[in-house]
């Protein structure tokens, strides 16, 4: 099974920004295709995705919160996929997830994945947004 650990949490002023790392496993990335998710969870609130990224066709999908200020993308020689986070606001506040699985759904990301759909999962990470 895939092996995943996000890095980069912690705490930020609104309106600045953070980047989250999720590490896959040796040579995860380098010899296969996935699909991959990023959920957050606030206080309170129920889990919810954030942003989808496919590597058939190179789709990509955001929750319509973070749309322009949220990127999701992949590096294959690092074997580590990212989520930067600009103009951060105290609602983006929550334990910060990614996901994947393998093989990837040939219409992956065409709508904001369910968490279902995700087998593989990090430990989860807290980002907080306050002043």
């Amino acid at each position: 099974q895939l092996q995943l650990v996000e890095s980069g949490g912690g705490w930020v002023q609104p309106g600045g920004s953070l980047r989250l790392s999720c590490a896959a496993s040796a040579a995860a990335f380098t010899s296969r295709y996935y699909t991959i998710g990023w959920f957050r969870q606030a206080p309170g609130k129920e889990r919810e995705a954030v942003s989808c990224f496919n590597d058939i066709g190179s789709r990509k999908k955001y929750a319509d919160s973070v749309i322009g200020r949220f990127t999701t993308s992949r590096d294959n020689v690092e074997k580590t996929v990212y989520l930067q986070m600009n103009s951060v606001k105290p609602e983006d506040t929550g334990v910060y997830f990614c996901a994947a699985r393998w093989p990837p759904y040939p219409n992956g990301c065409k709508v904001l994945p369910d968490e279902g759909q995700f087998r593989d999962w990090g430990q989860g990470i807290q980002v907080t947004v306050s002043s």
